[in-house]
């Protein structure tokens, strides 16, 4: 089956792992590299991972985007790295104007680094800053300071990056309203094509959820998202996606081809994927310890389907502020519209989202209470 797809590549290691990160990361050891032996011996499963993955779902693709997440990726050695591209390229052409992104934490993104990953085909960088305060970095676990992530940022644009993301979070411990926009206001300096703002959320297995820290009131948060939604926007940004802002022609590719429900295939530990075909829709993913993914990537497959398939969807084509067509819904779900209606309609009436012309269209009121119009629209 020939096809254009992403590609989702996971690097599982990081110097120190974050108080409130949920992702699959696992610390290294105390000297905080990456061993050279076993970043080669990663990327070979990644290789064999993309053509087990190929061969049994009887795929012969070209890369429409590749998005290489962690962890801390700008551990990987620059020549483990274009290794990886190159045997990617040999079973599955990479698009000319391909979107290649590479996530970097400033205290592992120096110049030189970052101007090997750049000449190895990386033509998108998502730096995590996280804040530029100094103390609100401490309070993150985080092992740079405010110097530090512009020092990166300046490394990014010497090293040829014309497409920089800046990953900020608000709602942090003790922070407040100013500091919330002093970020904001620094980020924006610097003029990124992109910029990544979310809010700091508790999530079960880390440390802030044993240990909560103190954030912010739910009355605060409120004005703080405000307040910066509207500096955003008067700094010509568009907030396309729930947390995702960007100047005009610069919304991340990738990550659009997964809200627009589209296909992709993920290689790496605990990474996952989505594959259809005429019949079926289904999720993967591989085996999340490091160590066992090694041996061997394990992939787990499950098939998506009735009412499973519809949830799926809304989760994903909701998260757009252009929000869907209803034609688009059939086509991806393969299912009848017509099961949404009576639920589009009420919604519609509680002012969460307007329907045009068959084009869902969420309010900004339901834009603030997503959760509570997909509960709306997914229950049985």
């Amino acid at each position: 089956m020939a096809t254009s797809l992403s590609l989702y590549v996971h690097i599982p290691w990081c110097v120190k792992k974050c108080p409130y990160c949920d992702f699959n990361s696992h610390a290294l050891s105390a000297d905080g590299g990456l061993d050279p032996h076993l970043a080669e011996t990663y990327v070979n499963q990644l290789i064999t991972d993309l053509n087990a993955d190929l061969e049994d779902f009887g795929l012969s693709p070209s890369i429409h985007s590749i998005f290489i997440g962690g962890g801390t990726p700008s551990l990987l050695p620059v020549h483990s790295l274009d290794r990886l591209f190159k045997a990617i390229s040999a079973v599955a052409p990479i698009e000319a104007d391909a979107e290649i992104t590479l996530e970097a934490n400033p205290n592992s993104a120096d110049q030189s680094r970052l101007r090997g990953y750049r000449q190895a085909g990386v033509n998108r960088l998502s730096l995590g800053v996280q804040s530029f305060d100094d103390h609100s970095l401490l309070h993150l676990g985080r092992l740079h300071d405010g110097a530090d992530a512009k020092r990166a940022i300046d490394a990014a644009r010497a090293a040829g990056f014309s497409n920089l993301n800046i990953d900020l979070m608000f709602g942090l411990p003790y922070q407040t309203l100013p500091m919330a926009l002093a970020d904001l206001d620094q980020a924006l300096d610097f003029s990124p094509e992109h910029l990544s703002w979310y809010q700091l959320t508790i999530e079960p297995n880390t440390v802030f959820f044993n240990r909560p820290p103190r954030q912010p009131s739910h009355d605060a948060l409120a004005d703080i998202s405000s307040a910066g939604r509207a500096l955003l926007e008067q700094a010509g940004f568009e907030r396309y996606e729930v947390s995702a802002f960007a100047k005009q022609g610069r919304e991340c590719r990738h990550n659009l081809h997964y809200w627009q429900f589209d296909d992709y295939l993920g290689i790496g530990a605990g990474a996952h994927g989505k594959v259809s075909d005429h019949q079926f829709i289904q999720r993967t993913q591989k085996t999340r310890a490091p160590r066992d993914y090694l041996t061997a990537p394990n992939r787990q497959t499950r098939t998506v389907s009735g009412h499973d398939l519809v949830t799926e969807y809304l989760l994903n084509a909701l998260r757009l502020r252009r929000g869907f067509t209803l034609a688009h819904f059939e086509k991806k779900t393969r299912q009848s519209a017509s099961q949404l209606l009576p639920a589009l309609e009420r919604c519609e009436q509680l002012t969460l989202l307007t329907l045009q012309n068959k084009h869902v269209l969420l309010t900004e009121f339901g834009y603030d209470h997503l959760d509570s119009l997909l509960a709306q629209l997914t229950e049985d």
